[in-house]
């Protein structure tokens, strides 16, 4: 597809989106002024420590697939908020921020394969920790609230996902030779693509893979900080909307932010824009909280969760900018 049909499909479905789904919610919005009003700002500013809290969390899970020789957690929490700035800007699902954390990766010294493989591995693996966090609630709530047919949507997304990253571990642990050959093939036929490079990291890519399986304490670490990071951001949404007078119940919470989080990996909008605050509004509603309070509770949520990110994610990039310029010419007099 040429580029200009593809940025031309993008650009009429965010103004679908932001015509029929964000400014209708806008307006109701807007008739809830009350609510605000009567909000608690200390549950506020709890809302706002969790989803900062989530982000400490995702660094740390990008620290446990790199160690050792991981950069320092603070340098990664930079490269982490750079990539979801980025994610959060340009369409393409999050291959534009994988980009930029990749680069950013390579600057801060970890090797190609190593970084390739890290990004990888946390994406695929907070993948997999949020569909079981779904499929847990789901089967827990739908004997207590019944079915919804988005259920079904969000299961079929949310398999084909952990189909593909179990064939591919599957692929590069048990046959990594064969694949290995395989991908050498394909890449001896290409242009401009070294087979011999291809193939090696390849290699090196499923010897990374091998030692994380063999190593449990540090594979349950990096479940345990993916399971915080989504836990740690659910839990900010529900504090908004507690902060707005509703207690939700946490398995009812659950299904509608995984539901809305799954959904958000088919890459229409960037960072699921709309998508996700259309479907958790309308799950949250269907699951009995007052539309106002669903309403404002989204949106006070993706105000922390998705805009606050991108201009933070410009400063974290400007100063690693401004961090690496200052140590390359202090290096340069020095030599």
């Amino acid at each position: 597809m040429p580029p200009q049909v593809k940025w031309t499909i993008m650009l009429v479905v965010l103004l679908f989106v932001f015509e029929y789904v964000i400014l209708p919610e806008l307006a109701v919005a807007r008739r809830s002024l009350t609510l605000l009003s009567r909000v608690n700002v200390l549950w506020l500013v709890l809302a706002t420590g969790l989803e900062i809290m989530a982000l400490i969390s995702y660094a740390e899970l990008t620290h446990s697939v790199l160690s050792p020789g991981s950069p320092p957690r603070g340098r990664l929490l930079r490269i982490n908020m750079s990539s979801l700035a980025v994610s959060h800007v340009l369409p393409g699902g999050t291959a534009p921020g994988t980009a930029v954390a990749y680069r950013l990766l390579g600057e801060s010294g970890v090797s190609n394969t190593t970084a390739a493989f890290a990004l990888a591995t946390q994406g695929a693996g907070s993948a997999l920790v949020l569909n079981a966090l779904f499929w847990i609630a789901l089967i827990v709530s739908i004997p207590l609230s019944g079915y919804n047919p988005l259920y079904g949507l969000a299961a079929v997304v949310g398999v084909l996902l952990l189909a593909t990253f179990g064939g591919v571990v599957l692929l590069l642990t048990r046959g990594k030779h064969q694949a290995a050959e395989r991908i050498y093939k394909i890449a001896s036929h290409l242009p401009l693509v070294n087979p011999d490079t291809v193939h090696s990291a390849v290699q090196r890519i499923a010897d990374r893979i091998q030692v994380l399986l063999n190593d449990r304490a540090l594979l349950l670490r990096a479940l345990l900080w993916a399971a915080a990071n989504w836990l740690l951001d659910a839990a900010s949404l529900w504090v908004f909307l507690f902060a707005y007078g509703r207690a939700v119940s946490p398995i009812d919470l659950l299904v509608a932010y995984g539901l809305a989080n799954i959904l958000a990996v088919i890459p229409i909008t960037p960072g699921g824009l709309g998508v996700v605050e259309a479907t958790l509004t309308a799950t949250l509603v269907g699951f009995g909280v007052p539309h106002q309070i669903a309403i404002l509770g989204v949106l006070s949520w993706r105000l922390v969760n998705f805009w606050l990110p991108i201009p933070a994610g410009g400063a974290c990039y400007l100063s690693l900018h401004l961090h690496d310029r200052s140590r390359w010419l202090h290096g340069s007099h020095a030599d």
